[in-house]
């Protein structure tokens, strides 16, 4: 597993921008941020994690990858449907799984140009593949592809974070763009602070409730 250091620019930027998260900031400390670098690995990862437990996620990961050796698509492919299955993939996850695998040998999808690609267009490009939505291919971003900027609004951890920590009563798509705005270029250390606060470890100062 792979650190992403961020250092006193990105904290001192956050602290200014927004006062409450700076409190939060000061409260938490340094968090490790860590990546998987490996993004056929990570995606495949994400897909296997699909709406179940994370303790059933943990379980049929570690199958996979002791029953692969390694997990790539030549390695899935040559692994088959059928034994994909004894892992503990249901059947559209196996389907998604070796389409990936497929795209990727076959050139049809580019795992190296996804590197280089514009946040918007990267998660454009992964969302094309089959059971990669948008929550996922931001998450992709921020924890295999270490963008800076990544604030997502599908993650409700995320959204129940800013609820907390400026007392909204819900967050809606105008007012969160409004949040994403006021934390770049450094929303992704804004996000790894937000979960630690919808996690409810954080004690919040009380604030008068804003619009």
């Amino acid at each position: 597993m792979t650190i992403v250091e961020y250092g006193d620019e990105a904290t001192d930027w956050l602290r200014a921008r927004d006062p409450a998260l700076g409190a939060v900031i000061d409260a938490v400390g340094h968090i490790r941020w860590e990546v998987d670098p490996d993004l056929f690995a990570a995606l495949t990862h994400h897909i296997v994690g699909q709406q179940i437990s994370t303790k059933a996620q943990a379980a049929i990961w570690a199958r996979l990858r002791e029953g692969l050796g390694t997990v790539d698509a030549p390695h899935v492919l040559a692994c088959g449907p059928e034994r994909l299955r004894t892992f503990g993939l249901s059947q559209r996850k196996v389907d998604y799984v070796l389409d990936f695998a497929r795209r990727v040998q076959d050139g049809s999808f580019d795992l190296e140009a996804i590197a280089h690609l514009p946040d918007d267009e990267a998660i454009a490009a992964l969302t094309s593949l089959h059971g990669v939505g948008e929550w996922t291919a931001e998450m992709t971003l921020l924890f295999t592809l270490q963008r800076p900027n990544i604030l997502s609004y599908k993650d409700l951890g995320i959204q129940r974070g800013l609820c907390m920590l400026h007392r909204h009563r819900r967050m809606t798509p105008t007012l969160f763009a409004r949040y994403r705005r006021r934390y770049t270029p450094f929303c992704s250390v804004a996000s790894l602070y937000l979960w630690e606060v919808a996690g409810g470890e954080v004690p919040l100062p009380g604030r008068k409730e804003t619009p």
